[in-house]
């Protein structure tokens, strides 16, 4: 491992962005420690520590950055897409656009999907055998409904990738105008939603919000995010945010709360926008000294190393918490009140045995986040590649928020749950992705781009 990101980081090309690799890491690194954090566990139950104490909930302005990742993967989709492009094969236009587009969705979603499938077959599994034996309750059913939650995101970054080309298109065409249009449709529908009304409206800004920040990637990708633009959204966007949940119906908390009315998260407001774009301005702000200290080799072979496991850890760090958890509880180690003194005195011990237990998980399940081998080239496509990879990127896209709303869970009571309005239970969310995924695989292998 260590000789071959050594080799890794030693062949990296100077035309690389090397602060877009260490903002990946680090985004997923923040929201990470973020759960680790947040969560108050008592035997009755998992509870929300900015929910015990709402004093600390401005602590989500700093540690609410999926905003970042998101605009980081609007950089390299478009990066990834315009490679393809130029090395797209020799065929009639239709079916060399439909080659790319298939090539490219295979692509983007291998690293992703390889790994998420394992943890989603494996937990399957495990939960399949818990309750046959008839298990499920305390804890371990907690665990069962909790550990898909993280998925949403997965499902949201699909769909992205599937949008990159359009929205590519309608980029190099209007530039700041197509952020402007997909902004301004987010405000319209917050408009829509709290001054008129409008019912289930506020569901389109899961689409129009998360896409506006993934632009803001293009415009990166462009060099049109100078230290002035950076500035301004950085100051801009701090200053709507701020307004918004001092003067509007929006909370103050950026990720969600148990059992308040409004949440900036799900669906994603306005808020969250402002909330993106002052966070997209202040990590542009810091490229300059940032790139300065990537250039050291042991800096940089640290982020390589960690971005070779990034959606492992991820995928795993919510399955290491609730073992640190139900070891303590079977070891009939004391818990106490979250938030007071003796709990806070435990946080360093508990976040230790987390990163361990999430560690020992990576090693051995990083396999799986190796990207697989490249498709055989120089096949012309099909004309039917390209609707055949989207309609597998939707089957994914459907089955991985399926996935994280149902939780394994009930898995023999037949429990379900509402996904836009029709119930979907796990194991049919978890056909829908991989037979998505199979389809995307199909398209996408010799497409035909060299």
């Amino acid at each position: 491992m260590g000789s071959s990101v050594r080799e890794l980081a030693g062949a990296t090309p100077a035309t690389r962005d090397r602060y877009v690799d260490l903002l990946r890491v680090a985004s997923l690194g923040a929201v990470v420690l973020g759960h680790w954090l947040m969560a108050a566990v008592t035997p009755d139950g998992v509870g929300n520590l900015l929910a015990v104490v709402p004093a600390l909930q401005p602590l989500t302005w700093l540690l609410q950055v999926m905003p970042v990742f998101f605009f980081v993967g609007g950089f390299s989709h478009a990066l990834s897409y315009r490679s393809l492009l130029r090395k797209r094969p020799e065929a009639a236009p239709g079916a060399a656009a439909d080659s790319v587009y298939s090539a490219f969705l295979r692509a983007r979603l291998q690293r992703l999907l390889r790994p998420t499938m394992v943890f989603v077959l494996v937990w399957g599994a495990a939960a399949l055998l818990v309750q046959l034996l008839g298990g499920g309750g305390g804890l371990t059913g907690v665990t069962l409904r909790m550990v898909t939650q993280p998925l949403w995101f997965i499902g949201i970054y699909l769909a992205m990738v599937a949008f990159t080309p359009p929205l590519l298109r309608l980029h190099e065409r209007y530039g700041w105008g197509a952020f402007a249009g997909l902004a301004g449709a987010a405000v319209t529908v917050d408009v829509l939603r709290f001054a008129a009304g409008v019912p289930y409206v506020e569901f389109l800004n899961f689409a129009f919000v998360w896409l506006a920040v993934h632009q803001l990637g293009f415009l990166r990708a462009d060099g049109r995010i100078h230290l002035r633009r950076a500035a301004l959204l950085a100051g801009g966007g701090l200053v709507t945010a701020t307004a918004l949940v001092a003067f509007g119906p929006y909370p103050l908390s950026m990720v969600g709360m148990p059992g308040e009315k409004v949440s900036n998260m799900a669906p994603p407001t306005l808020a969250l926008l402002a909330h993106g774009l002052w966070l997209v301005g202040a990590v542009e702000l810091l490229r300059a000294p940032a790139a300065r200290l990537l250039e050291r080799p042991r800096v940089w072979r640290t982020v390589v190393a960690a971005n070779g496991v990034a959606m492992t850890a991820f995928l795993w760090h919510l399955t290491a918490m609730f073992g640190v958890y139900g070891a303590l509880f079977a070891l009939d180690v004391a818990l106490p009140e979250p938030a007071s003194a003796a709990w806070w005195a435990q946080v360093p011990l508990r976040l230790a045995l987390a990163a361990a237990l999430t560690a020992a998980l990576v090693a051995a399940f990083r396999t799986f986040e190796r990207p697989a081998a490249p498709a055989a080239p120089g096949t012309p496509g099909s004309s039917a590649a390209g609707p055949l990879a989207a309609f597998g990127a939707t089957l994914c896209l459907l089955g991985v928020l399926g996935l994280s709303i149902v939780g394994f869970g009930g898995l023999l009571d037949g429990r379900t749950a509402l996904l836009i309005a029709i119930p979907v239970s796990a194991p049919a969310a978890v056909a829908m992705t991989l037979g998505g995924w199979l389809l995307v695989e199909r398209a996408g292998r010799g497409a035909g781009v060299r």
